[in-house]
């Protein structure tokens, strides 16, 4: 099920970097980071909106680990862009998937028992797909800094455990 969230994901990230960047073919460092920031506070909220509603044990495990692991990241990111002394600048891609999750959360908020994990389940499968093939083919390719290309390679990889574990998880729920 591909909702507004992701399909906002994959049409900023995956079709090209024009709303990214007015004047270049890719993002800068500082969108770049800002958007990896970004994403990962959104999965955050996601997973809180979870950790609320669902009785599932399955979903509410898995929000906790998509919790924990988005923090983690992000606190590497944050003390990444300190040392660096780079200032995240929002873009139009960030402000995009903060529209489109605001819209997915109060969809999902409507929701009940199986039918909310189900969404929710699906929606996280979708929305890891979605970042991981943005990290793969747009800001990993176009982060100039190495350590943040090396961070966004250290999140690809946990988010594509992201991935399998949101795969796993909703094949539980058929």
């Amino acid at each position: 099920m591909f909702t507004r969230y992701t399909v906002a994901l994959a049409a900023l990230l995956l079709v090209g970097a024009a709303p990214v960047s007015k004047a270049a073919d890719k993002p800068t460092d500082p969108q770049i980071a800002h958007i990896a920031y970004t994403a990962g506070v959104l999965d955050i909220e996601a997973a809180k909106q979870a950790i609320k509603k669902s009785k599932s044990k399955e979903v509410v495990d898995f929000a906790k680990d998509m919790e924990r692991d988005h923090e983690a990241v992000n606190k590497q990111a944050l003390d990444l862009v300190k040392k660096l002394k780079v200032k995240p600048e929002d873009n139009a891609t960030s402000q995009a998937l903060t529209k489109a999750a605001k819209e997915e959360r109060a969809k999902l908020a409507k929701l009940k028992g199986a039918a909310f994990d189900k969404a929710y389940i699906e929606n996280e499968v979708a929305y890891h797909k979605q970042v991981n093939g943005a990290l793969e083919t747009l800001l990993i390719p176009s982060a100039s800094n190495a350590e943040l290309k090396s961070l966004l390679e250290t999140g690809l990889k946990i988010f594509q455990g992201h991935e399998q574990h949101a795969e796993h998880v909703a094949g539980m729920l058929k």
